[in-house]
């Protein structure tokens, strides 16, 4: 029990990061791979405009959710920073509130896109195998977590708000 407790608050604490690694380390793999074949060799893959493009949607939407768990997403801390301890209090209540009605909109339809991407069995151009909603599958996926990262910002607002302790309104990425 206690192997999967450290499993999950690894994951828990790393999961943005080793998915936003991994594919810009594979978009700028690839980029600067047929950069060069460009260059040197006059050749490239067909691919290697499209995939890259892709990836993107996997380090955007990772990225968003990284940020949010970090609250420095679009956070407007001037502002709250000069308001009474309620008002702050009320304002992260209706941050997470738009937060999660805009996600289910935002799941809602993309969950749509990706599936006639699957249920069409769309091929990323200048491919023979790679699927679209491999990449699309990114968006409902990093959404949902960013209702999860909305939620576990929000219990901890509501134990700081009873508690009366001062609330995280300065956040850093570097934490």
């Amino acid at each position: 029990m206690a192997l999967l407790k450290a499993l999950l608050r690894w994951l828990d604490n790393n999961t943005e990061k080793v998915i936003i690694l991994i594919t810009y380390s594979t978009m700028a793999g690839i980029i600067f791979v047929e950069v060069i074949r460009r260059f040197l060799f006059n050749e490239q893959v067909a691919w290697s405009t499209t995939i890259p493009v892709l990836l993107f949607l996997w380090v955007t939407w990772f990225g968003a959710s990284y940020n949010i768990r970090q609250r420095t997403h679009l956070a407007l801390t001037e502002v709250r920073a000069r308001m009474p301890y309620t008002m702050q209090f009320a304002c992260f209540v209706v941050d997470a509130v738009l937060w999660i009605v805009f996600a289910c909109i935002v799941i809602w339809f993309t969950y749509d896109q990706t599936y006639l991407a699957y249920d069409n069995f769309a091929i990323v151009g200048g491919t023979d195998n790679v699927m679209e909603w491999w990449f699309y599958l990114a968006t409902p996926l990093a959404w949902s977590l960013i209702v999860i990262r909305v939620l576990q910002n929000l219990a901890q607002d509501i134990k700081r708000y009873r508690d009366r302790q001062p609330f995280v309104l300065q956040a850093s990425l570097l934490d």
